[in-house]
Parts: structure tokens; C-alpha cells; sequence
């Protein structure tokens, strides 16, 4: 499977690439690691170099920036919540997808769930490119356009991913989305407990 498969398609024509998908017969393995390990990438590495040589101001401030034992520790904290967080949702997709109906085999099941949710989170992976520049509206903006074209490639894929009626996929992909929302505030409260317990940041002094 050539690394980084579909990952244009996606973007460009949905409808005829979640086709495509759902015609193949990957394994869990094969459609999580042939991606999201790369793609998780591009947050974290993008931030670390923003972070440590641009830096940021707040509010009427001077510009600040991170220590790199700082930044290298909260991105890659970041890369693993990323990993887990595909991971966690495309389980949730093939647990939910018998309740909605879904008729096919277990492990192809398996495999489509876990495509969905890989392929949903492209969008947000790549507009983390923008972390070189830690602007907060200017990353707020760009997480949020790319936020919502996910949300519209959910609501396009599962119809086509699950081969069931769209009134029933419509119920699905609103499931989906809620239960991604929540892992934003856990991954969010996760965030902040982290650092009152004093691994937050470390600025340079």
C-alpha cells in the first residue's frame, strides 16, 4: 500500500476516493500506519519550529518564546494524543457502525471505521503546517475551516463507507462528529491538568 494513499483524493474529489476506499480490503494495520503516523506529524514539528524561533506575542506584550526542552516535550506529547486520538475514534466508528445497521463482515467493518477516521483527520493534520507561525487567530481560523471540511467529509463518507441509506447515515456521521467533539474537550481538560501540575510551558528568559 503506497504510503500516504488517497490523501490528495480526499481533499479534491471525496465522493469518487471514498469509493475507491471502500473498494480496497487493507488491513487496520495497513490504512493507520501507511498514514496518521506521518501526518501526525506535521502539527508538532510545525509548532516546535514556531514556538522556539518565531515565537508569539500576547496581547500588547513582547514577543515570548519556548525553551526546546519545553517545546520537545509538549509536541511530542501532542504526536501521542494525536495517534491515540485516530486510533480511539475509528474504534468508536466500528463499535457504533452495528447499531446503524451496518451488514457487512467484522473485519471489514474494521477496516472501514478505522479508514474513516483516518482519512477524516487529514484536513487538521495538514493545516498544523501553520504552527511555523504561532499566531492564535491565524491557527484558530485554519483549525476551524479545516474542522469543518472534516465534518463534511464525515457526513459524504459514512453513506458511501457503510453502504447504508443516507437518512440512517445522516443519524451515524452526527454520532461520529459528537463523539469527536468530546474527544476535543477531554483532549482540551487533559491539556489543562497537565499543566497545573507544572508541565506546562517553559519560556525563555
Amino acid at each position: 500500500m503506497a504510503i500516504l494513499e488517497h490523501t490528495l483524493g480526499i481533499l479534491l474529489h471525496p465522493d469518487s476516493e471514498w469509493k475507491a476506499i471502500r473498494n480496497e480490503r487493507h488491513s487496520f494495520l495497513q490504512v493507520f500506519l501507511s498514514h496518521v503516523p506521518f501526518l501526525a506529524l506535521i502539527p508538532p514539528l510545525a509548532t516546535y519550529y514556531g514556538v522556539t524561533q518565531v515565537g508569539w506575542v500576547i496581547g500588547d506584550g513582547e514577543r515570548v518564546w519556548l525553551t526546546s526542552e519545553s517545546a520537545l516535550s509538549l509536541c511530542a506529547a501532542t504526536y501521542v494524543a494525536f495517534l491515540v486520538g485516530v486510533y480511539v475514534l475509528g474504534e468508536f466508528i466500528n463499535w457504533m457502525a452495528k447499531t446503524y445497521g451496518v451488514k457487512d463482515g467484522e473485519e471489514k467493518r474494521h477496516y472501514e471505521g478505522t479508514a474513516l477516521a483516518v482519512y477524516i483527520t487529514v484536513p487538521v493534520f495538514l493545516v498544523g503546517i501553520f504552527g511555523v507561525y504561532p499566531d492564535l487567530w491565524l491557527n484558530a481560523i485554519v483549525t476551524v475551516i479545516a474542522g469543518c471540511y472534516s465534518v463534511y467529509l464525515v457526513y459524504e463518507g459514512i453513506p458511501i463507507l457503510m453502504n447504508i441509506p443516507k437518512e440512517r447515515a445522516f443519524m451515524y456521521a452526527t454520532s461520529v462528529v459528537t463523539v469527536g467533539l468530546v474527544m476535543m474537550v477531554v483532549v482540551r481538560v487533559g491539556s489543562v491538568i497537565v499543566w497545573s501540575i507544572g508541565i506546562g510551558p517553559v519560556y525563555v528568559t
